[in-house]
């Protein structure tokens, strides 16, 4: 390095090493500010988990706050409608992963910071991939992806290795409100308990799709659901190949032609298919900054952090410039971090079929492939075909009538969305 360039990079780090140095009235009475200690700063390892709209802030921001050696996961490609809010791409990019285009973006505008890409899916890696960050920043707009990185972070707790609890940052945005939470896995409240948060995605009766759709999305869901399953264009859908949501787009908008339904387009079509949460970069900016502020507070000490107190910040920029924050309870029923079985209200009359269904639109569990089994037998089980086969007589079974289902009995739920997980239940009949 020349003395000019040296220059340039002391130059560039003055205002937060001023921040580092400076003991302020929040820091405890023994703040390190030695050398050995603020050094210690560049050399963490962080994960950043998604490479779009707060992804790509996120990685700006921790660049600029003096992290040197971060990693991205994202496994989606680049898409001309990505351009308007994801700033480090660029129309030539088009087609190229995310992961790594941000990453190259990143270290050609900051020297000396480096970024590993990984274009792959977080299920991907086993927890000794997890292991070697200090901690993991979370933006996702997939809520299924979130519950796999919170339960796999709580279950690599070992309580004889503190090396082994990785604080979850986790940053979210739609529309324009956002929020930020700091989690300490099996110490704060984590992912799972706070579940409810997340209104599951209403479901559209079928009768509806199939014989009077009234919006632009009934068009593209009977598109997706019916019309997908009746041609079979392709062996299997992949909802990030444009020429299978091509195909959806011009399916569902022959459909709202016919019912004189305006307002299809390719966007809505991808937004609806990929569940795509509304996005936009102003509200992205503030709460990326918010994650790494919480970041750089974690890895320097230089002031509180939301975690232990305040665990959960809200922004709602729809009422002028707002945000709050409070203390989300930490649950004894969560199914992650807990140790107790969640009541579950079901009505007794219901067969096994419409109490998996059940699963999908309950705020607290939100199961899409449910298999339920009770202390002493299998109900209904998805996989393997054998046993799914030997048991699917039991879903046209009434729950108390036909399978004996009693009031207060403890059921087993598992999901191969999270196959680590149990979820516990109490039935409580209406």
């Amino acid at each position: 390095m020349t003395v000019n360039e040296k220059s340039n990079s002391t130059a560039r780090w003055q205002y937060l090493d001023r921040i580092r140095k400076t003991k302020g009235p929040f820091n405890d009475d023994d703040y390190d500010t030695s050398e050995e200690v603020l050094s210690m700063h560049g050399t963490q390892k962080i994960l950043v988990i998604g490479a779009g709209g707060l992804g790509c802030e996120i990685l700006k921001d921790l660049a600029m706050s003096g992290f040197r050696d971060i990693h991205v996961i994202d496994m989606d490609t680049i898409d001309v409608s990505n351009l308007n809010r994801q700033f480090l791409f660029r129309k030539a990019d088009v087609g190229k992963y995310k992961a790594e285009v941000a990453a190259k973006f990143v270290e050609r505008r900051v020297k000396g910071v480096q970024i590993t890409a990984h274009n792959c899916k977080i299920q991907d890696f086993e927890e000794d991939f997890y292991m070697q960050f200090q901690f993991v920043i979370c933006g996702l707009d997939s809520i299924e992806a979130r519950r796999w990185i919170n339960a796999t972070l709580v279950n690599m707790v070992d309580d004889e290795n503190p090396d082994s609890l990785k604080p979850l940052i986790d940053g979210g945005t739609e529309g324009f409100k956002g929020q930020t939470r700091v989690i300490f896995p099996t110490i704060t409240p984590c992912i799972e308990c706070q579940l409810d948060l997340y209104a599951p995605r209403a479901a559209v009766p079928l009768c509806t799709l199939a014989t009077i759709p009234r919006q632009p999305e009934h068009c593209i869901e009977w598109a997706h659901i019916m019309a997908w399953e009746q041609e079979k264009p392709f062996p299997t859908l992949d909802k990030d190949d444009p020429e299978h949501i091509s195909w959806l787009y011009k399916k569902a908008l022959a459909r709202a032609e016919e019912f004189k339904i305006p307002g299809v387009t390719y966007a809505l079509t991808q937004g609806v298919v990929k569940n795509i949460i509304p996005a936009i970069a102003s509200t992205n900016a503030i709460i990326a900054a918010s994650c790494c502020n919480e970041a750089l507070k974690i890895a320097t000490s230089a002031a509180p952090y939301m975690g232990m107190n305040e665990t959960y910040m809200q922004y709602q920029g729809d009422e002028s410039i707002y945000t709050n924050t409070f203390k989300y309870a930490k649950k004894e029923d969560c199914a992650v971090c807990g140790n107790l079985p969640k009541p579950l209200q079901v009505d007794p009359k219901w067969t096994l079929q419409e109490l998996l269904d059940s699963f999908a639109t309950n705020a607290s569990a939100q199961l899409k492939k449910p298999s339920i089994r009770t202390e002493d037998k299998t109900l209904y089980m998805q996989f393997p075909p054998a046993l799914e086969e030997q048991t699917r007589p039991n879903l046209e079974k009434k729950l108390k009538e036909d399978l004996g289902l009693e009031e207060k009995q403890e059921i087993a739920v598992t999901d191969p969305a999270f196959p680590a997980l149990s979820f516990r239940f109490f039935l409580k009949f209406s």
